[in-house]
């Protein structure tokens, strides 16, 4: 298993026909594949790995791995908006399972590159959320449905693993490993 901190723009994939920025950009390892996705334009932890019954595992939602997000939001969530997240909502594909939703300070990150735009008469707030799904853009759907925008999405844990504060670009090799 290699845990990964995927860097905003980049796929979660190793070919585009594009040219944009992928994971071969970074990883140079031969039958290594992700195990889940994470949005171009998110960033954080992205586990690989060569074991099919492992991506099966941390991929597939019958399992509700659990996976924590840092989230930097457009305005102060209140209570009502808290509690729909808690609750879990109602989206276009079908209702959410509820959240583990809490307000945190804002954390020390790696500048983005381009830097997060920020609006001078707007706040904003950070968040930790943690889901048991995957849906597309999930997380991003669910602050968007309660009036809270997302403007920075940093995944830092799935299930047991978590990012340590690899630098963007950079990986290691994690205990699991077929050799």
């Amino acid at each position: 298993m290699i845990a990964f901190n995927k860097p905003f723009n980049v796929l979660s994939q190793f070919t585009d026909h594009s040219s944009r920025a992928t994971l071969k950009d970074f990883i140079d390892l031969k039958d290594v594949y992700p195990a889940g996705r994470l949005d171009r334009d998110s960033e954080g932890l992205l586990l690989l790995t060569n074991d099919g019954q492992w991506q099966a595992r941390i991929s597939d939602p019958r399992h509700t791995m659990a996976k924590t997000y840092w989230v930097q939001v457009e305005g102060v969530p209140d209570d009502r908006q808290l509690s729909g997240l808690r609750a879990g909502l109602q989206l276009k594909d079908g209702p959410t399972q509820p959240a583990d939703v809490e307000l945190m300070a804002e954390p020390t990150l790696w500048p983005r590159d381009p830097p997060v735009r920020f609006r001078k008469t707007v706040p904003t707030s950070w968040l930790v959320v943690t889901i048991r799904e995957g849906r597309n853009r999930q997380v991003r759907r669910m602050t968007a449905a309660v009036g809270l925008p997302t403007l920075r999405l940093v995944r830092v844990r799935i299930g047991d693993w978590a990012l340590d504060m690899l630098a963007p670009g950079d990986w290691l090799k994690l205990s699991g490993w077929v050799d």
